[in-house]
């Protein structure tokens, strides 16, 4: 069975597709990444968690159906294989909210997430069923609807003998701990806090902040670490879930008085310190796996170095390729949906019981 799993991430800079096949275990075929057009990320941007019109969201909600339908065609051009051989698409779509914790909402507590990038318009280009919309099962059951990765994680670095902690640094940073010959009861997962998205809000138009080098030429202002840190999302005990509602564009507005390297420096070791802090809660993990976009940033992965007192790795070092794990984890995803089986571990995201993930499309039989 081939199924082909596609994400943009908190940081929508682009569109990562993964390719895989399914026989006893799984085999990637092939990961391509196409990037937004600039205005099309500045329209994402402009309607994550801010003030907007619900006809913006609309609009948006089916133009990124069609980008993603585009970016699973191409990624088969580019492997040469034929988008009929396809047998299901996982489609994480875009995150445009997520708030998974619930909060007084008229009378109610009420936990929220919504992804788009239309489903039906997904597998009405490409003709493959397409199930998407994975958040929400679990946080009606009673989950943070994240993280959703630790399925593959448990799959992939399960070990006889080494307890490993697999690290995902996006716009958000989420880590694993999966204990010495765990079960998948055992596996511990949540969002430690900012990965790349504070930085990145800091670059402006640059984006980010290539191999480091800003943050590289910066001091930390120590005061407004130990401000930062003492954010009340940092003592929360997992499980838990973070998103642009925590670390978005408000949160980057304290930096406003530093000069740019000495807030890139800052930002970066807020991201490493956090982690840090995190991880300093298990310390039988003697591993750490990294991936995401943040295995890029050559001074973030030194200052984790520095400040982690374990080996710390990249997931190629497993052959896991960084930029292809969480589409790689929503084709494993959809896989597990599709044959009726849970995909959230309840002790990572706090939902009540396992529940299948996903709401399904199918392609027109006209």
């Amino acid at each position: 069975m081939k199924v082909a799993g596609v994400i943009s991430g908190t940081s929508a800079d682009g569109i990562d597709v993964a390719i895989l096949e399914f026989e006893h275990t799984y085999k990637v075929l092939g990961h391509h990444t196409v990037p937004y057009p600039p205005d099309v990320r500045q329209a994402i941007l402009a309607v994550s968690n801010a003030d907007t019109h619900t006809g913006a969201i609309a609009r948006l909600n089916y133009l990124l159906g069609e980008l993603f339908a585009d970016a699973v065609k191409q990624t088969c051009r580019k492997i040469g294989l034929p988008v009929a051989a396809l047998n299901l698409i996982g489609s994480h779509g875009q995150t445009i909210f997520h708030e998974g914790l619930p909060v007084e909402y008229h009378g109610y507590q009420i936990a929220s997430t919504m992804q788009i990038g239309e489903p039906a318009v997904i597998a009405k280009r490409t003709g493959v069923v397409t199930i998407a919309d994975f958040r929400a099962d679990d946080i009606a059951a009673g989950g943070t609807g994240a993280p959703l990765v630790p399925l593959l994680d448990y799959l992939t670095f399960k070990h006889r003998e080494r307890c490993r902690a697999a690290l995902n640094i996006g716009g958000i940073a989420n880590v694993t701990v999966i204990p010495a010959n765990a079960s998948i009861e055992d596996v511990i997962a949540f969002d430690t806090g900012p990965g790349n998205m504070v930085i990145d809000a800091l670059m402006g138009e640059a984006k980010f902040d290539r191999d480091g080098a800003t943050a590289r030429s910066g001091r930390v202002d120590r005061p407004l670490l130990e401000e930062l840190l003492a954010d009340p999302y940092f003592g929360l005990a997992p499980p838990k879930s973070a998103g642009r509602e925590q670390f978005g564009g408000s949160f980057a507005e304290r930096f406003r008085d530093l000069p740019l390297p000495a807030a890139a420096a800052t930002a970066t070791e807020l991201t490493a310190q956090s982690i840090a802090r995190a991880l300093c809660h298990y310390p039988q993990a003697d591993e750490v796996i990294v991936s995401g976009g943040g295995v890029h940033n050559s001074y973030l992965m030194e200052r984790l170095r520095t400040v982690l007192p374990v080996t710390v790795k990249t997931s190629d070092e497993y052959g896991v390729d960084p930029d292809a794990k969480e589409a790689i984890a929503f084709a494993v995803l959809a896989y597990e949906s599709f044959h009726g089986r849970p995909g959230n571990l309840p002790r990572a995201t706090g939902a009540r019981a396992a529940v299948i993930l996903g709401k399904g499309s199918v392609p027109s039989t006209t």
